[in-house]
Formats: structure tokens, C-alpha cells, sequence
């Protein structure tokens, strides 16, 4: 039975994929990488084949990466016994995908599990530090949270200590944030500062300059100074005053851009549904807003809501601090979030709403409809995102966003890399960039 293969039917299936990625296959068959091994780390591929038969062949490292990949016991028809690194790496994989007590290739009992103490779980996260590479480290520590139950654990300062951070680990830390003891919250609050920098890292630099072409492409004038000429646009204007004997354009007509930095051009309302299948949106839309935030010729507000509207617009220069004021989980009224939005927006025909849910409205539906149809109209521009993050497709109420389109505000999934290029089209009132793949 492959890895990962349990009783919860198709959720089964999922995981055996995830076991697949954690064993480092290429394919789902297995036969084409060998399991776990990170090549680029230098690792010997060969070791821990079980040579004592003969000369290792191909056929034998074949069967070694189908043994990894199946887990062992008698119905993996490998025959193929683990040494060494190998046998190590076989135990993290089957502690977490273990099928239940089973002998593994030396005739051993062995049994699924990680146990229920955090020494445990702390040597185990430790081990598959130690044979898999980051990414899939990462898949194996979400897998042992779905699959085990180990969310308490994390709750223990040792526990985030071992743990590979990343956005999931910040999203499952958050939906904890009220039952974590105090000797806890510091160490989370450091996972969740290294994950929250490395974000911005990637994603500020491009943000900034996306925007900042948009915002001055958004305030043009007719007689800029020098250094705000705009000259792609100029030069296309002027092309028919080409002089050819001196080979030059003679621009009776300048194009610039407006000073954008020195004023506030565009108002920018970021509304977070901060139910618990948003919880990477939350995480990235916190580092996206502190960005916009520090931008001064954006003015912006985050307001994150459940049943309940919070307003979180006075801690943007710190998404950790707006991070640590969410609240994962409970119920979801777009419609008071949105009137609050709405009681906000001083200046509609230069401000941009985007609304990031999965639109699975517990208020009052058609009211919603309503203001989002009475803010377009009123010259608001307001874009909604079904998820914000890099996880694939989400869940999302199709009767909603199909009366959402209906109303010329069609709602997508973004990637965190998308993300300036759909702000920068709603800055500039031109059509989103929404991907194909999106209906």
C-alpha cells in the first residue's frame, strides 16, 4: 500500500500525493527520483542500498526508491532492505504516513505515529530537517498537523523552535493566538516576524514600483518639468514633426507625469474575511497592506472582519502587530464589513476597494449586492479576490461571485505575484489582469 493511502477515501488519496511529494518523487509512479533525496545537497543516492547480495545495479537502486516510495511490509514485493541514512529516512516517512503496525524490510515491528509528547515530535521534526529539503519539510509539517493533531503542541516555545516556518505555520499559529500561554507568544511572534520578512523581501521591492508607475501614469500633465517627461509618450505624440535632415523629432507637444510622491493620489480599502480557510490570504494581504501603507502618495486602510469589524489601519507599519489583531476562525458578514468600508470612502472616484474572500456570506446577501453596486457607482473601483496566495483554486460561493460579475466586479484567485499588476490596473481604471484559468 503506498505511503500515505488512509481510511478517509478521497482525503486518502490526497495524502498519498503529499506523501509522494515528501518522498521526493518526480512522478506518482515513483520510479524516476529517488525518495527523499535532495541531489543538489550532494547526497550519495546509493546509500543505504543493501549490497550484501551482490553488485548494486540499476535494477537495485530502481527497487530501492520503489521500497522508499511503498513504505515496506510484505505486500510491497520490493524484497528490497534499507541501511543507514536510508532506514533513518524511512522511519520519519513512516512515523507520518504510516498505514498502521506493519514490519518494515528487516522483519521489525514498527508502527505509524509520532506519539504524544513533544520530545517526540521534536526529534522527528529535527530528522526530516536533516533528510528532506525545505519545501518538503513544509509539506511533511502540515501533513503532521492535519493528520495528527499536533496543533497543541505547537503551543510549546521548544515545539516553534524546531519547526520550518512558513505562511501555513504562520496561519495555524494565528488560529491558536488566543489559547497560547504567554511564555509561547514571543517565540510565535519571532516565527511569524521571519516568515513576515521574507515575504516582504520578495514582494515589496515590485510592489512599490508597479505602483508608483501606475500612480504617475494615473496624474499625467500637459507641462511637466524636465525630469517628470514622460518620453515613450512624447516621442509617440511628436512622431509626425520628424525633421529628417537633422534626424530628430522636434516635440511641439510634452506628455509627464503628475508628482505623485508628493501628495496622496489614491485612497486604497483592503477587507479581509478572516474566517479559517483564509488564513494565508490574511497573511499575505498583511504584508501587502503594510507595504501599500508606507507608500505616502497611497492613503490606506485594512480592515479585517468575521461577524465582527475591526479596523486595523493604525498598526500598518507592522503586519506582525496586524497579524497577532486576527482572529482566525468564526463566522462571516460581508455586508457589515462592506458598510463599514463604505462609511470610510471620502473621495469614491479615486479610491480602489478590494474585498479578499471566499465570498460564503453569513449577513445579509442581496444588502450586499446593493453597496457593492452603489460604491461602483458612485466611481469606486473594487475588486474582489477570492484567495490571495499561491495554493491553487479555491472553495468559493459560485452563485455569489457570479452576481458579483453581473455587476461588472468579476471575482478571481490572485498569487501574491499578480498582485501589483491587478492594484496598478485598478489605479489606473483599465481592465484587470484576471487569470484564464478563473471562470
Amino acid at each position: 500500500m503506498t505511503r500515505g493511502i488512509g481510511a478517509a477515501g478521497a482525503a486518502g488519496g490526497i495524502r498519498a500525493a503529499g506523501a509522494a511529494r515528501a518522498a521526493g518523487t518526480h512522478k506518482a509512479t515513483g520510479a524516476d527520483r529517488t525518495a527523499g533525496v535532495d541531489r543538489t545537497a550532494g547526497v550519495d543516492r546509493t546509500a543505504g542500498v543493501d549490497r550484501t547480495a551482490g553488485v548494486d545495479t540499476a535494477g537495485d537502486e530502481r527497487l530501492r526508491r520503489w521500497r522508499l516510495v511503498l513504505g515496506g511490509g510484505e505486500g510491497d514485493g520490493t524484497g528490497c532492505g534499507l541501511g543507514g541514512r536510508d532506514a533513518a529516512m524511512d522511519g520519519a516517512l513512516s512515523a507520518l504516513y504510516g498505514g498502521g503496525s506493519e514490519k518494515d524490510g528487516r522483519g521489525r515491528e514498527r508502527s505509524a505515529g509520532l506519539g504524544a509528547s513533544a520530545p517526540s515530535v521534536a526529534r522527528w521534526l529535527g530528522d526530516i530537517r536533516t533528510y528532506f529539503p525545505s519545501s518538503v519539510v513544509q509539506v511533511m509539517q502540515r501533513d503532521a498537523i492535519d493528520r495528527l493533531g499536533l496543533s497543541t503542541l505547537l503551543l510549546e516555545p521548544e515545539m516553534l523552535e524546531a519547526v520550518e516556518a512558513d505562511v501555513h505555520l504562520v496561519g495555524t499559529l494565528l488560529s491558536l493566538n488566543k489559547a497560547m500561554p504567554e511564555t509561547t507568544k514571543e517565540t510565535a511572534r519571532a516565527v511569524v516576524r521571519k516568515v513576515v520578512q521574507d515575504l516582504e523581501k520578495r514582494l515589496a521591492t515590485r510592489t512599490r514600483s508597479t505602483l508608483t508607475g501606475a500612480l504617475d501614469r494615473s496624474a499625467r500633465v500637459s507641462r511637466p518639468r524636465h525630469h517628470d517627461i514622460d518620453w515613450n509618450r512624447t516621442i509617440a505624440v511628436n512622431l509626425k514633426n520628424y525633421l529628417p535632415e537633422y534626424r530628430t523629432i522636434v516635440p511641439e507637444r510634452l506628455i509627464g507625469y503628475g508628482r505623485a510622491s508628493r501628495s496622496v493620489k489614491k485612497e486604497v480599502v483592503l477587507c479581509i474575511d478572516q474566517s479559517g480557510s483564509m488564513a494565508a490570504s490574511v497573511v499575505y494581504a498583511s504584508v501587502f497592506g503594510a507595504v501599500l501603507g508606507s507608500m505616502r502618495s497611497l492613503n490606506t486602510r485594512l480592515v479585517v472582519f468575521d461577524t465582527n469589524v475591526v479596523d486595523l489601519t493604525d498598526q500598518l507599519d507592522d503586519p506582525v502587530d496586524v497579524l497577532f489583531g486576527t482572529q482566525l476562525g468564526g463566522g462571516t458578514d460581508i455586508n457589515r464589513a462592506l458598510a463599514y468600508c463604505q462609511s470610510q470612502i471620502t473621495r469614491p472616484a479615486d479610491t480602489v476597494v478590494v474585498l479578499i474572500s471566499d465570498l460564503y456570506e453569513g449577513g445579509i446577501r442581496n444588502e450586499m449586492l446593493k453597496r457593492v453596486a452603489a460604491m461602483k457607482a458612485s466611481g469606486v473601483q473594487f475588486v474582489t479576490l477570492l484567495a490571495l496566495s499561491d495554493e491553487g483554486a479555491p472553495a468559493y460561493d459560485r452563485e455569489h461571485a457570479a452576481a458579483l460579475a453581473a455587476l461588472d466586479a468579476p471575482a478571481f484567485a490572485c498569487t501574491p505575484d499578480l498582485f501589483p499588476e491587478v492594484m496598478a490596473a485598478a489605479i489606473e481604471k483599465r481592465p484587470l489582469p484576471i487569470p484564464d484559468m478563473v471562470s
